[in-house]
C-alpha cells in the first residue's frame, strides 16, 4: 500500500466532511459520495446482470449504523457461495480486474475506474484471526438484510455478529462504538447473537459493559 499523500490525505478529509454534512440524506449505499458511490453502482449494475443479491458490510456499515468517524478505503460486500465464480466473471467484463489472492484467502476486485478494493465475503467463510477461527460461518445474504438485485446495508445485528466472528481489535472496537450509538438495540442484538452462537453472546456482553462504562466516563 502507498504511503500517504497530501492529496490522498486532502480526499480523505474532504470524504469525511460530506459524510458527516450529508448522514441523515445518505441512507442507501448507492447514495455514499464521489468514488465510492461509482463503485457501488458498478456492482449494483452487476448484481442486476446476473440476478444476484448481496449485502454491503465492512466499515461502510459501521459508519451507516452510526459510528459516524469511520471512514474506510474499500468496500465489502457479502455473496452467495454459488455465484461468486459468475460476480467475478461479470466483473472482469465490466470495469473491474480480478485481483490474485493467496491460497485460503477471500477473493476481491478492483474498480479500474476508481481504484477502489472490492473485498468479497463469501457466504459458508469462516472469519477469524490466525490464532482463533470463528465459530460460525458467513452466513446468506438473504439472512443478512440482502433485498433484490442492488446493494443494501447488512443489517446492525448481522454487522455485529460478523464483528465478532472476525474477533481482531479493530473489529472489537467497532461494536464499542456500535453499542455505544444503539443502546436501544442491545436486548435485540444481543437475542439475535444468542441463536447464533453462546460465544458471541458472552464477548457481546462485554463489550457492551465496555461501551456504557467508557460512556458513563465520558
Amino acid at each position: 500500500m502507498s504511503g500517504v499523500t497530501l492529496a490522498s490525505l486532502t480526499e480523505r478529509l474532504e470524504l469525511a466532511d460530506a459524510l458527516l454534512a450529508g448522514r441523515a440524506e445518505m441512507l442507501d449505499p448507492q447514495d455514499l459520495p464521489g468514488r465510492y458511490g461509482r463503485v457501488v453502482k458498478a456492482v449494483d449494475h452487476l448484481l442486476q446482470v446476473i440476478g444476484c443479491t448481496a449485502v454491503l458490510g465492512g466499515g461502510w456499515a459501521v459508519w451507516r449504523h452510526g459510528y459516524v468517524g469511520r471512514v474506510t478505503q474499500d468496500i465489502d460486500i457479502a455473496l452467495p457461495a454459488d455465484r461468486i465464480g459468475e460476480f467475478l466473471r461479470a466483473a472482469s467484463l465490466a470495469g473491474f480486474d480480478v485481483l490474485p489472492v493467496q491460497a485460503g484467502s477471500w477473493p476481491k476486485v478492483m474498480h479500474r475506474d476508481t481504484g477502489i478494493e472490492v473485498d468479497i465475503l463469501p457466504e459458508g467463510g469462516r472469519p477469524g484471526t490466525a490464532t482463533r477461527l470463528a465459530p460460525t460461518t458467513i452466513p446468506h445474504p438473504s439472512r443478512m438484510g440482502a433485498m433484490g438485485s442492488v446493494l443494501r446495508y447488512i443489517s446492525l445485528p448481522s454487522l455485529i455478529e460478523l464483528k465478532l466472528a472476525a474477533g481482531w481489535a479493530r473489529d472489537e472496537s467497532d461494536v464499542v462504538e456500535l453499542v455505544r450509538a444503539n443502546l436501544d438495540q442491545v436486548e435485540a442484538i444481543r437475542q439475535h447473537l444468542g441463536r447464533v452462537h453462546a460465544e458471541y453472546v458472552t464477548a457481546f456482553d462485554v463489550l457492551a459493559r465496555r461501551a456504557r462504562d467508557e460512556g458513563t466516563a465520558g
